[in-house]
């Protein structure tokens, strides 16, 4: 039997304090490395074995040019945009409540631990996290209030109790919240969608975006996707007890957070493609409870009908987007600003990163934008805040991913194109 993290947290705690913890100076990995036997070790609390953590080189030249495209950026006045670390892949990005350290993921086979030691503004280490341990696609990553980190893979999530004091060893103390093949139907399992997205709630319940694998799917799969909670937003207990469906109708969201002031859900959703160019939009949503249905698929973003299901008619009471945005633009993560270091004009309002999709013969996207909300749930729309990623030639220097607000108030950006995590300050003149 394993044992939980209450019993053998505290032992295994008690006994790295007592001994001391060493950080991993060297850059390659020695020891057992990645192995399907680590997981069972690391449950039990034994070692695989594994000495040493690989770090990630910042390469000077490599800093160089990204700096030179973050020259070309464009932001309020008053707010500054630097680079924070190289992160091969970024993607999500997660937050340590005790400002420890920040995790980033990939839709590869990585996470990695950021550190910035001297308080500098940048980070000053860049780490892999549970290198032992074998990933697949751990995009979706989120932190609980009381420190737990949890992976959302592709099917299959992960808690990493007491991750910004164990992610100074190679080996770390992780539990299994939904085993492998049980967050989707295995047989659903595809390489299209499967990034996932996920926030630990006010009610203290996880909550993961899972998206479909098709562009617009069969009528005949739409039984077994409601049943399944794809195409939909799930939560559950943080042990993974009492899932159920919290949202419908959403086709591919890689985006969400809860409004600080009523606790209520906020997500993106990515539109149909193939459509043309500027239809259908994309999406921010308000899920202001538990049950409601977004559209999908009978409404391939907005208000525009989908062709597979144009002779339908749509179930009654469908929530619509509160804002709609740019057809294709690919609106991923998002997050509530409620710090004090940005003017007061932003406070409360959505962050979000626009990644550019690839359905489009002109691009657009590649920017952060940013979405005022009124009192009463409503928004006149949202506007660009930092861009120029997209260049004058029509390419992409970057790719922003997620966005997500520092202890200090300040933001960070991921880049999975540049392999790039930017900070965004403001200082008034």
């Amino acid at each position: 039997m394993k044992m939980t993290w209450k019993v053998a947290g505290a032992a295994a705690g008690l006994a790295l304090v007592a001994g001391g913890v060493a950080r991993a100076q060297d850059a390659t990995a020695s020891g057992a490395g990645s192995s399907p036997n680590a997981m069972n070790k690391l449950e039990d609390f034994h070692s695989t074995g594994a000495k040493r953590i690989p770090l990630i080189p910042q390469d000077p030249d490599h800093a160089a040019e990204i700096e030179k495209t973050l020259a070309n950026i464009k932001l309020p006045p008053g707010f500054k945009i630097s680079l924070y670390a190289q992160v091969p892949d970024a993607r999500m990005i997660a937050i340590g409540p005790q400002g420890v350290v920040t995790f980033v993921s990939t839709r590869k086979d990585k996470i990695y631990a950021l550190t910035d030691r001297t308080r500098s503004g940048h980070a000053t280490e860049v780490k892999e996290f549970a290198g032992t341990l074998e990933f697949k696609n751990p995009n979706g990553i989120c932190f609980s209030r009381d420190g737990m980190l949890y992976a959302v893979e592709q099917n299959r999530v992960l808690q990493f109790p007491a991750a910004e004091f164990f992610y100074e060893n190679a080996d770390v103390a992780v539990s299994t919240v939904v085993k492998q093949g049980d967050l989707i139907p295995a047989d659903e399992e595809s390489f299209n969608h499967s990034a996932r997205a996920c926030r630990v709630g006010p009610d203290n319940k996880l909550y993961i975006a899972v998206g479909q694998p098709y562009n617009v799917y069969a009528p005949a799969k739409y039984d077994k996707f409601y049943k399944a909670g794809m195409g939909a937003i799930i939560r559950m207990n943080q042990n993974g007890t009492d899932r159920e469906t919290y949202a419908h109708g959403v086709r591919n969201s890689v985006g969400l957070d809860f409004d600080p002031k009523d606790h209520t859900l906020w997500f993106t959703d990515n539109q149909v493609d193939g459509m043309g160019d500027d239809i259908p939009p994309g999406e921010i949503n308000h899920a202001s409870k538990m049950g409601q249905n977004f559209g999908f698929p009978w409404y391939g973003g907005g208000h525009v009908r989908t062709v597979e299901y144009k002779d339908q008619t749509p179930p009654a009471g469908l929530v619509f987007p509160v804002v709609e945005e740019v057809a294709h633009a690919a609106d991923l993560g998002m997050s509530f600003y409620h710090g004090k270091m940005f003017p007061k004009e932003y406070q409360g309002a959505i962050f979000s990163a626009q990644h550019g999709s690839w359905n489009r013969t002109t691009a657009v996207g590649a920017r952060v934008m940013v979405t005022f909300i009124r009192p009463d749930g409503t928004s006149a729309g949202s506007k660009p805040f930092a861009e120029g990623w997209l260049n004058s030639d029509g390419a992409y220097d970057g790719r922003p991913v997620d966005v997500e607000q520092m202890r200090d108030g300040s933001l960070l950006v991921s880049d999975d194109f540049a392999g790039a995590v930017y900070r965004i300050t403001y200082s008034a003149k």
